[in-house]
């Protein structure tokens, strides 16, 4: 019995959290690997399928939030961001999916819904 006990814990600790974000053109896989309950995260798995091509890409990025009063504490979930050389990809709470170059040409800004 401790032996399962010992084993259920070890997997639900390292358990993945995914959600699927859905646009126009892109279907968008998120999975924090972090434990449950942890405010930030600089594990997350993007996966992003588009619809039209059939391409996929796979990246790893972090958790985003906005900073309490005193500016260090991370207060409020905002989102996901990912890297891909010059190219950044954010992934809002609120839905909407942006993919832009050299922190200034968008690529990509489609409002999606969440799948939990």
């Amino acid at each position: 019995m401790k032996k399962f006990m010992l084993l259920s814990v070890f997997i639900l600790s390292g358990a993945a959290f995914g959600d699927t974000l859905t646009t126009e053109h892109y279907i968008v896989e998120i999975e924090r690997h972090c434990q449950e309950g942890s405010v930030t995260c600089d594990n997350v798995s993007y996966v992003g399928v588009s619809k039209i091509s059939g391409n996929r890409i796979e990246l790893k990025g972090k958790t985003l939030h906005s900073l309490c009063a005193d500016g260090v504490t991370p207060c409020r979930f905002q989102g996901y961001q990912f890297k891909n050389g010059n190219t950044t990809y954010k992934v809002f709470e609120s839905g909407l999916l942006q993919v832009i170059q050299n922190n200034e040409t968008v690529l990509v800004e489609e409002q999606g819904d969440w799948s939990y």
